[in-house]
């Protein structure tokens, strides 16, 4: 055997004919192509990094390159979180175990048993006692060099690119953690973890189209949430102070490089708290993951080509700057202070695409996600926002702005945080104009009653845990850090 036992100009199904001959084969031999349980010491990877010579060792991986020199042979098993070297020597195994050497191929699993030792090269490798087949591979892997090279094949099916991309399978694992860190970290602040349903009557906590279903022994319509928000608050309301979910969320709108119909979104709720303070946590605790994570707060972004974008800063303290001031810098300091027909003119000058039936409102804040949010990558929060925008978040004294804080990286919003409105009336007058004029059902008037018991004042977060991981790998879109992400359909 080779580096590349399969015959580059066989077509794919001779490949699988030749691997099927070979499962023929072990079966021949009295070998179970497809093993059974296989119990062992350590992984490749756990055995690389804290390797020492001349210990037993059991593990099992993948077989990922082969080096065959006739009676003795060199190869590399692993997995996603790390690979090692082996050695075989025709004369070290049973004659089984060496006959069935001859019939594997790359991308079969194996177990091993064997002793440690370092190479005359330096190479930390196991010496082969034992040969154990534990899965055969039917289908040839990916090339070792070039890996998936079709993206959308890479999505379709992830298990061709962890097996054939070191990279990917290093951002997964690393998102696995960061969600099991941000656990930890809200845990050793008091915050506890609740689930709430993902199946609600009415979709509410946000403003977003849900998908809809029908349940059937209940004959009634359901939707899959939007957000979990409201019924956070209800939590709030029966005596829990500190609290948060992180699980998903489906929006049935568009998809984008920054955006999937299902995502993972953490949100949490601290009673007498505000938004200033949510923002303070919001900003320790991603500084905090990228120092654990990624080797400190400067983040490089590369296209796909693998060239250098740009260096995102994370050194504490963030910018915190006003809407209505970060919108004056890009569309005038006169924008606020002309009528709403010029501001619409106004676009038109500063390349802004609105539409007819937009509000006024909707206009400024166009403005913002393509003139300032767009351009704005190192972290900023983005504060005193219009009412009209977020009708869950307490008002500022005085004013016709809300106490939230907008969390701009990397062009885009990766946290909301507010100062969570819990006047009943107010909440109630806020959702009846933002359904403008729906049916009743629209508004969850069962969550204003549950207001009415007396909601704490409290702050509260989302984080769209996507795109934070987006920000924080470097990642230039949300397929690269969701595991299967919604693709159209293949005809």
């Amino acid at each position: 055997m080779s580096d590349q036992p399969d015959t580059p100009q066989s077509t794919e199904a001779e490949l699988i004919a030749v691997r099927r001959e070979k499962l023929a084969q072990l079966r021949e031999l009295g070998i179970d192509p497809y093993g059974r349980q296989f119990d062992t010491t350590t992984t490749p990877g756990k055995l690389k990094a804290n390797f020492t010579n001349d210990q037993p060792v059991t593990l099992a991986g993948r077989l990922l390159a082969i080096r065959d020199m006739g009676k003795s042979v060199f190869a590399t098993v692993g997995d996603v979180e790390g690979r090692i070297q082996i050695y075989l020597n025709q004369k070290g195994v049973s004659e089984t175990d060496w006959a069935a050497y001859k019939l594997l191929d790359l991308g079969d699993w194996i177990g091993v048993d064997g002793e440690t030792f370092t190479t005359g090269k330096g190479e930390p490798s196991v010496k082969v006692g034992k040969l154990t087949v534990l899965s055969k591979s039917l289908r040839p892997m990916p090339d070792k060099w070039h890996g998936v090279a079709d993206r959308e094949t890479k999505y379709r099916k992830r298990h061709l690119d962890l097996m054939s991309n070191d990279h990917s399978a290093q951002v997964f694992i690393t998102r696995s953690r960061m969600i099991a860190e941000i656990r930890s970290f809200l845990h050793d602040r008091d915050y506890l973890e609740v689930e709430t349903p993902m199946l609600q009557s009415v979709a509410g906590g946000a403003a977003a189209r849900p998908f809809e279903t029908y349940h059937n022994a209940l004959g009634m319509d359901l939707t899959l949430r939007i957000a979990p928000e409201l019924f956070l608050k209800r939590l709030l309301v029966g005596g829990f102070t500190k609290v948060f979910e992180l699980n998903r969320n489906f929006r049935n709108e568009g998809i984008s490089r920054r955006h999937n119909p299902e995502f993972t979104m953490l949100e949490a709720y601290q009673a007498f708290a505000d938004f200033e303070t949510m923002a303070d946590m919001v900003e320790e605790m991603t500084c905090h993951l990228a120092e654990k994570f990624c080797g400190g707060l400067q983040i490089d972004h590369k296209d796909e080509n693998g060239d250098l974008l740009r260096t995102i800063n994370l050194q504490r303290p963030w910018k915190r700057a006003n809407y209505h001031d970060l919108i004056k810098e890009v569309a005038g300091d006169d924008f606020f202070d002309i009528t709403p027909e010029a501001r619409r003119a106004k676009c038109t000058d500063l390349g802004v695409q609105i539409s007819d039936n937009m509000e006024d409102y909707e206009v400024v804040q166009q403005v913002f996600e393509k003139k300032v949010e767009e351009h704005t990558f190192d972290p900023c929060f983005v504060t005193r926002v219009a009412s009209e925008l977020i009708p869950l978040a307490k008002v500022t004294p005085g004013g016709k702005t809300v106490e939230v804080y907008e969390l701009i990286i990397n062009g885009q919003e990766i946290s909301p945080g507010y100062s969570e409105l819990n006047d009943p009336d107010v909440q109630r007058d806020r959702l009846e104009h933002q359904a403008g004029g729906e049916e009743e059902q629209e508004i969850d008037h069962d969550f204003v009653e549950t207001l009415e018991n007396g909601m704490p004042p409290a702050g509260g977060i989302g984080i769209g845990i996507d795109r934070l991981i987006m920000m924080l790998t470097g990642a230039p879109t949300i397929r690269d850090v969701v595991l299967f992400p919604l693709l159209k359909k293949k005809d």
